[in-house]
């Protein structure tokens, strides 16, 4: 999705239709999982797209957590996720 102006709220956008993205990436090889083992393929076939489904659900979820970041510098105004909040969010992911 191109960003014709680069104001924070179109930064923003832009970022959430990357997290949406990710996920329906995610969506998608993960029912190629579900066909997978319904179609008895071979175990290491399984794992690789398990594999592609975990990674794909990480990345969305350290985007996510790197737009919570932006979003407490953009604002500045205490109303965001404090540091120590990003912090347990960013572990709970590790």
């Amino acid at each position: 999705m191109p960003v014709s102006d680069s104001t924070p709220q179109s930064q923003t956008l832009a970022r959430h239709h990357q997290i949406v993205n990710r996920l329906r990436r995610a969506q998608g090889q993960l029912d190629a999982v579900i066909r997978a083992v319904e179609a008895n393929e071979p175990c290491d076939e399984v794992v690789t797209q398990l594999s592609a489904v975990l990674h794909a659900i990480e990345r969305a979820g350290f985007k996510v957590v790197a737009e919570a970041m932006h979003e407490c510098v953009r604002s500045g105004s205490g109303d965001g996720p404090d540091l120590d909040e990003l912090e347990r969010l960013f572990l709970r992911l590790a």
